[in-house]
């Protein structure tokens, strides 16, 4: 799976997810317990608003000085016994590991949880040559297991499913006969992916953050699938974008806090894994070869614009837990692999807008992002960057382009504007009833499809109170 998952209009997706009503209620579900739980885990640490801000001093100061960070990292990861590719494109870094995936003669690799790995269609790469990948993250093997469903959260991929679906799911692909008890379905998979990690010559995982000082690779996870993928196969490989830096262990800290505690609402998670390098010949753990694949794919075109704060993201998934877009219309709805105010940000930046021009306008701009973001990104104010960007370089449809600059027109002329406002409220005095038009007119029918208008008046309110006054 690449950056996009489908190739259905946005308006379609978004007309048949709202009408999944299973969905609707496991995202709303979701988003009510975790937006609680982030809550009383940020009261319980105190002085959220202090740690907010060292963390989003942190991810400037590696912005800022990444080219420093990225050579430290690069040199204490080859001191260690590793290798580093630096990859300036998706293609690059999915050539660089089939070259480790043929010189292998890899037949089977086991991969934890990671985006950026989704990002580059790393695993269709693979499948190409002939190997099999297991996903050992419980919500993305439910995912590859129905046919690679497409992922609807950062945090919690198979978001949209309930439990009697996923059973489902198991019963017909695996032959389950289990109950939808999610302890009995978990138990059920660990036994049958089990022998995988044993039998898998490479294991792939993604990367939390790189700690520069040491070369180390973090991950932050609550499965321990990810310590089995990197602690069996003969081979490690980690992918990671190239900001997910953090310069020491102490800073570390701080950002892992941050992550645990906006993501799922706990102080850490189940696994917080730091990994230096292959393992050394006194130890009987760990891979004997360790790559780590550092990913730009966009991201220094980003780090030199207008949108350089969005790097300093996190992957906590917390704007998506609040986003009240998001919980109408689930993750699916936005095409991409990174859903949410993230990605309606993310994700025509890396994609372009040719395939995401539609996400930034996904978004009712009500800020509550902007509240919860552990590292502070102004993403609302990202949104309408990408709309002016959109406008300026004539993006957005005709229709609407057309639209605005009727109104602007208007608008610069008092005297048209006083007529134009007084025969409106006339015309929609008559043809509005029950809310609704008797006729349908393009852009205005596709905002008052979902949307009951207000009984017109018949008069302007300037009128109004003219005749107010007069009386």
């Amino acid at each position: 799976m690449s950056m996009k998952t489908s190739n259905v209009k946005f308006k379609d997706r978004i007309h048949l997810k709202m009408k999944d009503e299973s969905m609707r209620a496991a995202v709303a579900n979701a988003q009510e317990r975790m937006f609680k739980s982030r809550a009383v885990a940020a009261e319980k640490l105190g002085n959220w608003e202090e740690w907010r801000e060292m963390g989003m001093d942190i991810r400037n100061h590696v912005l800022e000085n990444l080219d420093y960070y990225l050579q430290q990292l690069s040199e204490n990861v080859e001191k260690n016994g590793g290798h580093v590719f630096f990859a300036a494109t998706a293609e690059d870094a999915t050539n660089y590991i089939e070259t480790i995936v043929k010189k292998k003669n890899a037949k089977k690799i086991v991969k934890s949880k990671s985006m950026v790995t989704e990002e580059i269609g790393m695993n269709q790469m693979i499948q190409r040559n002939n190997c099999e990948i297991i996903e050992t993250d419980l919500g993305e093997y439910i995912l590859q297991v129905d046919d690679c469903d497409a992922p609807s959260h950062i945090v919690v991929p198979a978001l949209h499913k309930n439990r009697t679906q996923i059973r489902e799911v198991f019963k017909e692909k695996l032959g389950y006969e289990g109950s939808s008890d999610p302890e009995a379905m978990t138990r059920f998979v660990r036994e049958h992916i089990r022998h995988d990690f044993l039998e898998a010559e490479i294991g792939i995982t993604g990367c939390n953050f790189a700690i520069a000082e040491s070369g180390t690779v973090t991950l932050v996870t609550n499965e321990g699938n990810a310590r089995l993928a990197t602690s069996l196969p003969k081979t490690h490989i980690a992918v990671m974008g190239m900001e997910r830096i953090v310069p020491t262990f102490e800073e570390f800290d701080i950002v892992a806090s941050l992550l645990c505690r906006s993501a799922v609402g706990l102080p850490l998670t189940g696994y917080v894994t730091a990994l230096t390098g292959p393992r050394e010949d006194d130890n009987c753990d760990g891979p004997e070869e360790f790559h780590l694949v550092i990913v730009d794919n966009g991201r220094s075109k980003i780090l030199g614009s207008e949108f350089r704060s969005i790097l300093r993201c996190i992957r906590c998934a917390a704007c998506v837990n609040t986003c009240p877009a998001y919980r109408h219309i689930g993750g699916q709805s936005y095409g991409s692999i990174y859903s949410g105010p993230i990605g309606a940000v993310l994700s025509p930046l890396l994609g372009g807008y040719k395939d995401f021009k539609d996400l930034p306008n996904a978004c009712s701009l009500c800020r509550a992002c902007h509240d919860v973001c552990p590292v502070k990104i102004p993403l609302s104010d990202l949104l309408l960057k990408h709309r002016q960007i959109m406008g300026e370089e004539k993006i957005t449809a005709p229709a609407e382009r057309a639209a605005i600059t009727g109104f602007n027109f208007v608008n610069s002329h008092p005297f048209i504007w006083d007529k134009t406002v007084k025969m409106g409220a006339i015309i929609a005095g008559k043809l509005i009833k029950n809310g609704k038009l008797p006729f349908k007119v393009g852009l205005l029918n596709a905002w008052t499809q979902t949307r009951d208008l207000p009984e017109p008046a018949g008069q302007s309110f300037r009128s109004w109170f003219k005749n107010r006054d007069d009386k």
